[in-house]
């Protein structure tokens, strides 16, 4: 199904991808203009992550990564034809002052107007560096500035992942449908709430793990870049509150094995954690750089696809347009 407020190129199902990326923009290019809005899941509101609304409509999602905290950046980030822009800071300074002005940058008043939603066209997302696994405060400083997701890089055991997940839950009343895991994060929602748009008590409830909580909308990515990570990642991503699971590029990964980039055994451990994923109904991200290497990944299973350019080449890139 295609989404009315997002460009048809990205809201193909997976049996629906041609071998092909160019008869993939023959298929799409007649479908830009014929898009339709899916229904609402019976008995749950509609959610304000796009990611996370995207993966429960049965599409694929597709995001970019960035260093650059430009205000130029954000206004194209924000309307990029993508589902979430992530942040990295694990490899560039953890500047949070600079991150909250991104964010806010990226609140596109003409869009919520014209769509009559506060839902961001990008779910903003970040990772840290280490020692975030340790340092609760680095996550919820994150999400008071309103962040819908963390990316946890280094996660190695399920102990690890559950940790990680309590940094991102308020701990929860006692008449809370999902009591465990118990969350650590302070709450205090005037901020994060204002960047969302909603009040600070519909921040509250609508600040939780997704799929733990199906009404949650924030989510939890555990990246998984060892050998330690690779042997425990079926614990990993049974983990409640792990809403993903993501190799990365395969560097650490690849250093950790001790195998080049393009070695089988480094494709095979991309497998071992497809199926992780697919075993415990997790959604498994990848990146990708070429059209070719979307559709087969798509066609693989796996449900969240990373570019690794800019925002205004990604529909090029995702088509295939950028490959020699």
């Amino acid at each position: 199904m295609i989404r009315a407020d997002r460009p048809a190129l990205f809201r193909l199902r997976p049996s629906w991808l041609p071998p092909a990326p160019r008869a993939l923009l023959a298929l799409i290019l007649p479908l830009l203009a014929a898009a339709s809005v899916p229904a609402a899941l019976a008995g749950q509101r509609a959610h304000l992550n796009p990611v996370i609304a995207t993966l429960e409509a049965g599409e694929i999602v597709y995001g970019l990564s960035t260093q650059d905290l430009s205000l130029a950046y954000a206004r194209e980030a924000a309307r990029a034809p993508v589902d979430f822009l992530y942040i990295d800071m694990e490899h560039s300074p953890i500047d949070l002052a600079a991150l909250r002005t991104f964010l806010l940058a990226m609140g596109d008043k003409e869009m919520v107007l014209s769509r009559g939603t506060v839902r961001p066209n990008v779910a903003l997302l970040a990772r840290f560096a280490p020692p975030a696994l340790q340092s609760e405060w680095i996550v919820k400083q994150a999400l008071d500035l309103g962040l819908y997701g963390v990316i946890f890089n280094g996660v190695d055991t399920p102990g690890e992942a559950a940790f990680a997940v309590s940094t991102m839950r308020y701990p929860q009343l006692r008449d809370s449908r999902y009591p465990e895991p118990v969350g650590i994060r302070g709450v205090s929602a005037g901020n994060a709430a204002w960047a969302w748009g909603v009040s600070s008590a519909e921040y509250v409830e609508r600040a939780d793990l997704w799929p733990l909580n199906p009404d949650g909308d924030l989510l939890a990515v555990m990246m998984i870049e060892s050998v330690e990570g690779l042997r425990n990642v079926d614990a990993i991503a049974a983990t409640p509150g792990v809403g993903a699971l993501f190799p990365g590029a395969g560097g650490d990964l690849s250093r950790s094995l001790g195998v080049p980039r393009d070695s089988p055994e480094l494709e095979a451990a991309f497998q071992e954690i497809l199926a992780a994923c697919l075993a415990n109904d997790v959604a498994c991200a990848i990146t990708a750089t070429t059209g070719e290497d979307v559709a087969r990944r798509v066609r693989e299973g796996w449900r969240i696809i990373r570019t690794t350019v800019d925002a205004a080449d990604a529909s090029r890139v995702i088509l295939g347009e950028a490959a020699p």
